[in-house]
């Protein structure tokens, strides 16, 4: 068998031509050079990287007949017998196979000795996590001071499982994975060389599937070969590879930019006939999403898709590019957990165009600045306008409409009208809440230091007369007040008595009562997420529910200093304790224990009864 594969044939022999680690070897070359070389170096990275090889080049430099020098002759005794693997004082050792503390002794045992053939004995140690505990302890001593002639070469993939006692003794480098394009640019010398046709494109497909090993680059560049009978096509690369047809990404661009659910669909359907892997699409799908956006940022694309990507980077703005790859990314992460692949990826593109911006609204209104009135602003960026996201945005903007077009009416009928414009900004605020300036999304929480109304959803928005409405959110307010709740106005008592759990008992144990009227409770939460408008609803339900009439709730945001049903149950608790202490000290029994086996009451240990006095 005459034949050799490529990733053996076209490994490098000196420094020069070596592919990447430039950090690795202007290191060994400036200490080669000057003569500064370390005992032991501990060589990671991933498979395919270079590891080995340049353990390999390195025994060669210190070994070679010319002398010590960063550019091995390549042809004495000592360079060709490293390369044929005869040389007798260059020892590889597999760790995977050979772990234990036996091995390793017999070798440190042979390493006394000086070397037969060469200038130093080289030991290399592949896969060096894999040994053993006891056998790392073994070669601690001798890889901390070895003997001059012994020069150490460990490599490993996983360097975290490498002691740092052995970590300490060692210079280490970090090999760094081939970029795509230095994998393909080395196999298009490669193929030069053996004088092979090749596709530039198909070249770039085994570069980015060798994963950064160089290795398997060429192992599948043999296959290719093999494969395309003697030549390296792109056609046949990408079916050996299973890579997906860049037409269906071509496909999918062209029916996000017409918004065409269907043909997004058929070209689903077209992938999961032909049975490729809708990860890869999706993969691939975001990576073009990645080149159209660098070519929006003014980056120049140079590979096979570049006229492609500058097309589409006029078709969609920058923002929904974006908004594009992060829905393609967690389409991806969510695949697993659809019912099938097939619908995961179908719900993935329609989720594309589900957020692609709408063209065909005009701009909503904003209101003059003063007039009270009540709007979404538009977006004054130059841009198509975006309507409202959800159902709820467009009832809240219909409901604030017919809001608007009453106001006048209302504010002139409005009982009290005129004796609120009469008395003092903070007068009004205490009786009644001011209108809503503006809409935030239900379940959104109140900015600090604003104001949430909830009040019951059939009544008709009321109106304040005040020049300047302090920021609120206001569903809807009754057009008069509703007869007196029977509250005596103690606020911890009424918590309790409700009894509520989860996030509404928070609410009602946290707050503070800071005024009642008739049928309207403003009380102040210490935190934003006790105001959301989620929350406050229920609360303002829970309460109209207890006193059997609707009710207004008001909520503020702040520093909470009054009384509150919380500090009530913990002066409770304390004064409990309290009690309790007092009671032992106090008890014949207790005293008379503490006395004759000279015992003392540890204050921690003492725990109220519930329910009791002490």
């Amino acid at each position: 068998m005459t034949h050799q594969v490529l990733a053996r044939k076209w490994r490098p022999r000196d420094f020069e031509t070596l592919v990447g680690q430039q950090h690795v070897v202007r290191a060994l070359t400036h200490a080669l050079a000057s003569g500064r070389l370390h005992h032991a170096y501990l060589l990671t990275g991933t498979r395919g990287v270079g590891k080995t090889t340049i353990a390999r080049i390195l025994a060669r430099a210190v070994n070679c007949e010319t002398g010590v020098t960063a550019r091995p002759c390549g042809q004495c005794s000592a360079c060709s017998g490293i390369d044929a693997g005869r040389f007798v004082d260059y020892i590889e050792l597999d760790a995977a196979s050979n772990r234990g503390v036996d091995e390793m002794t017999q070798l440190l045992e042979n390493a006394v000795y000086s070397p037969s053939a060469g200038r130093y004995k080289v030991y290399v140690i592949d896969e060096v996590h894999m040994l053993s505990t006891h056998a790392f302890n073994a070669m601690l001593k001798t890889l901390e001071e070895p003997p001059p002639h012994v020069l150490f070469i460990l490599a490993t993939t996983d360097p975290q499982k490498v002691p740092v006692t052995v970590l300490s003794r060692c210079l280490q480098f970090n090999l760094k994975n081939m970029t795509p394009a230095a994998i393909a640019s080395h196999l298009a010398g490669v193929l030069d060389a053996e004088r092979i046709a090749y596709d530039a494109p198909a070249l770039a497909l085994i570069g980015r599937s060798a994963g950064g090993s160089m290795r398997d680059a060429l192992s599948l560049l043999d296959q290719a070969i093999a494969y395309s009978g003697g030549s390296v096509a792109e056609a046949a690369v990408g079916e050996m590879l299973g890579s997906v047809d860049q037409g269906w990404i071509d496909a999918v661009f062209d029916a996000l930019a017409s918004a065409d659910g269907a043909a997004l669909v058929g070209v689903a359907d077209a992938i999961a006939e032909a049975g490729s892997s809708f990860e890869r699409v999706l993969d691939e799908l975001a990576l073009r999403l990645h080149r159209v956006a660098l070519v929006q940022a003014g980056v120049r694309v140079d590979d096979a898709s570049r006229e492609a990507c500058e097309r589409h980077a006029k078709l969609f703005a920058a923002e929904d590019v974006q908004v594009y790859y992060q829905i393609v990314i967690h389409g991806g992460r969510d695949l697993p957990l659809a019912p099938d692949p097939h619908a995961g990826f179908s719900m993935t593109l329609l989720r594309l165009l589900a957020f692609r911006p709408e063209t065909g609204d005009a701009p909503l209104p904003v209101p003059a600045a003063g007039s009270g009135g009540v709007g979404l602003a538009s977006d004054t960026s130059g841009g198509a306008p975006r309507s409202p996201g959800t159902a709820a945005g467009t009832q809240a903007l219909q409901a604030l409409r017919a809001a608007t077009a009453s106001r006048s009416v209302r504010g002139a009928a409005a009982p009290g009208a005129a004796r609120e414009a009469s008395e003092p900004v903070g007068a009004s605020d205490r009786r009644q809440p001011a209108a809503a300036p503006e809409v935030m999304p239900s379940g959104a929480a109140a900015p600090q230091g604003l104001r949430v109304n909830a009040e019951p959803v059939s009544a008709v928005p009321s109106v304040s007369s005040r020049a300047e409405p302090s920021p609120a959110m206001s569903v809807a307010s009754p057009a008069a007040h509703a007869p007196p709740v029977a509250f005596d106005g103690d606020w911890p008592a009424l918590a309790r008595r409700l009894a509520a759990t989860g996030l509404l008992g928070q609410f009602l144990q946290q707050s503070e009562l800071l005024s009642v009227d008739q049928d309207s409770f403003r009380v102040r939460v210490p935190i934003r997420p006790l105001a959301e408008a989620a929350t406050v609803t229920r609360v303002r339900e829970l309460l109209s529910q207890h006193f059997g009439q609707p009710v207004r709730l008001q909520v503020e945001v702040g520093a909470v200093a009054g009384v509150t049903a919380a500090r009530v149950v913990e002066q409770e608790r304390g004064e409990r304790l309290e009690a309790a202490r007092e009671s032992l000290e106090t008890d014949p029994f207790v005293q008379s224990l503490l006395s004759d086996l000279g015992g003392r009451i540890l204050p921690d240990s003492v725990v109220p009864v519930p329910g009791g006095t002490g």
